[in-house]
């Protein structure tokens, strides 16, 4: 059968490859499966249930939630009948949920949890379209989406079927809610063909087949855990939901996957894990675990490293890096990484250890990727974003931008005409906003954001992306804002990683009583500034971080300085933070 609308996934594994385990989530410790003829018989049931409760074609379905297999039977069952599904990031602030509720009109809400229903209840008031609340879990006094299940069992199966005939490719499936670092959240429209269209071009890039597992972690209501969900229902990969962010250690030798996506700040946690234990080895096994990771980190597929290495790399593999793999399940073939930048260092020591990492690129408004490193070597380059994927054209506009145009581009922003004539231009290319440029004529290769990049008083223009990424690759640094614009020097905001220097404290035994005290330690400030003359070595001398302040807290999405997608929100820190502009700078006009 050929698949032209989201829900015909389900049908078309059903017919090739038919799932014991489709999805699967853990409960009371036991790990509950649903087969593929089970999920879609409550695919089925939830599209009844829906239009029993007078939900139509083109009404708004919210899902609030963490992954489960509850969110892929709303979400199909939802598209079945016509209707639009609404997913929002469960991290929001209220006036967020407000917002987006009240901007798509949205009719009725599935929440995961009493924490998400008292959060939506509370601004429920204030709604102009008051919406029906459902609950996956078990909440007194609230309905339970069992219900909506019941619902649908006796409805009608021949009006379902007439409905599914009356969806076109074209139609809006979905609408994302962006959170930008300024203004209201704008709605994305993604049509079924938009979505489809990047499964498609996607599908070569993903070498596994029926047989694998996946672990899923990264929230469903962002594009690309998504689009890759629909990507495991059409190989027939088995998805598992991890329980929690905290139990992604456990879950991962549990069910031993194949494949997972992540961001790049996860696999800075893994390295750094594993580095700290490195540091607690001793003797032989402390020199011998440096020695692996200094091979590693010299690793690069374009060269032949000579016999030496790779005899001596084949050696790290079965004695250390074994241990790196049997941490992440042992199965592990490959990790796609993607909505932020990768640092070279952790591409080359997990390729190294044989954990193919493929790093890609895309936007919610392209649905979303864009280009990705393929698992072939000979089309794998670190530090870019691989080759643009199938049926995806790229250019690079004159000032560098990268411009965009295919079957994947949105079908604009909801209800703001305006906002969608700003990005996408009278011949059909989407502006992404991301400045960038092609390695060897065919890798692309992300250099900043055009939005981000400034310029000093002195004239020079500033990429802090670049900056902020090299600094990032600190053990003990997590987060970084580079600020000086219209500036005399580049300064910096700098987030400690606040584990990995508390244990560098310990070794150093330097003695402190909190967070904001430790910051204040002149052996620490001493370790950061030595951080810092590191990259500045690499920088040109206008480029140079010339001052920076530690910062006591992280930068989080409720103190809202962050997107839900961790983009720092500038303005708002610089605001936060203005007394320390101040002491870099002097008072400020």
């Amino acid at each position: 059968m050929e698949i032209t609308r989201l829900f015909d996934i389900p049908y078309y594994q059903l017919e090739k490859y038919p799932k014991e385990t489709m999805f699967a989530k853990k409960e009371n410790g036991k790990w509950i499966s649903y087969s593929t003829q089970q999920f879609i018989e409550l695919v089925n049931q939830v599209s009844l249930g829906l239009l029993s409760l007078g939900i139509k074609k083109n009404d708004k379905v919210g899902i609030i939630s963490a992954n489960r297999p509850e969110w892929n039977m709303v979400d199909l069952g939802a598209l079945q009948i016509g209707a639009i599904d609404v997913p929002i990031y469960p991290t929001i602030t209220p006036d967020d949920y407000k917002y987006i509720l009240n901007n798509a009109e949205v009719k009725i809400i599935f929440v995961s949890n009493d924490e998400l229903y008292q959060k939506v209840a509370s601004i429920v008031d204030g709604l102009e379209i008051k919406p029906l609340i459902f609950s996956f879990d078990s909440i007194q006094g609230v309905k339970n989406w069992s219900e909506v299940l019941e619902a649908g069992k006796n409805g009608d199966g021949a009006l379902l079927e007439q409905l599914k005939s009356e969806v076109n490719p074209s139609d809006l499936a979905t609408l994302i809610y962006t959170s930008g670092t300024t203004g209201n959240p704008k709605g994305v429209m993604l049509s079924h063909n938009n979505v489809i269209a990047n499964v498609k071009s996607a599908f070569p890039c993903v070498p596994v087949d029926e047989t694998a597992n996946a672990l899923s972690f990264l929230p469903l209501c962002h594009i690309y855990e998504r689009m890759i969900t629909y990507l495991y229902m059409r190989v027939g990969v088995s998805v598992y939901y991890a329980e929690s962010m905290e139990t992604i250690a456990d879950n991962l030798k549990e069910i031993q996957p194949h494949l997972f996506t992540t961001v790049p700040r996860l696999l800075e946690k893994v390295y750094d894990k594993i580095y700290l234990k490195g540091l607690d080895l001793t003797g032989i096994k402390k020199f011998l675990f440096f020695w692996a990771l200094e091979l590693g980190l010299k690793y690069d597929n374009t060269i032949n490293m000579g016999w030496l290495y790779n005899f001596q790399l084949k050696l790290a593999n079965k004695i250390i890096f074994s241990k790196w793999r049997e941490a992440l399940g042992g199965n592990v073939k490959l990790i796609v990484s993607g909505s932020a930048a990768l640092q070279p260092r952790l591409a080359r020591v997990f390729n190294a250890a044989h954990i193919r990492v493929m790093e890609g690129y895309g936007l919610t408004e392209t649905s979303p990727v864009l280009s990705v490193n393929r698992y072939e070597l000979e089309n794998y380059r670190v530090g870019t974003v691989g080759l643009v994927v199938n049926d995806v054209a790229i250019k690079i506009a004159e000032d560098g931008e990268i411009l965009a145009k295919g079957p994947n581009i949105m079908m604009g922003y909801y209800k703001n005409e305006e906002a969608t004539k700003e990005v996408i231009d009278e011949d059909g290319w989407l502006h992404t906003g991301d400045i960038g440029q092609f390695i060897d004529g065919k890798f692309l290769k992300i250099t900043d954001r055009k939005k981000e990049i400034f310029k000093t008083s002195g004239g020079k223009y500033i990429s802090p992306q670049q900056i902020e990424n090299s600094l990032k690759e600190s053990i003990v640094i997590e987060q970084v804002m580079v600020i000086g614009e219209y500036q005399k020097f580049p300064a910096a905001f700098i987030v400690p990683s606040f584990d990995n220097l508390k244990e560098w404290c310990k070794n150093k035994e330097i003695a402190y009583s909190s967070d904001a005290e430790m910051i204040k330690n002149e052996r620490v400030i001493k370790k950061m500034t030595r951080e810092v003359e590191k990259v500045n070595d690499k920088l040109a001398q206008y480029e140079k971080i010339k001052q920076f302040e530690l910062l006591p807290a992280l930068f989080s999405i409720e103190a809202g300085e962050l997107t839900p997608t961790l983009k720092p929100k500038r303005k708002k820190i610089l605001e936060k933070y203005k007394h320390l502009v101040e002491k870099i700078y002097g008072p400020q006009e």
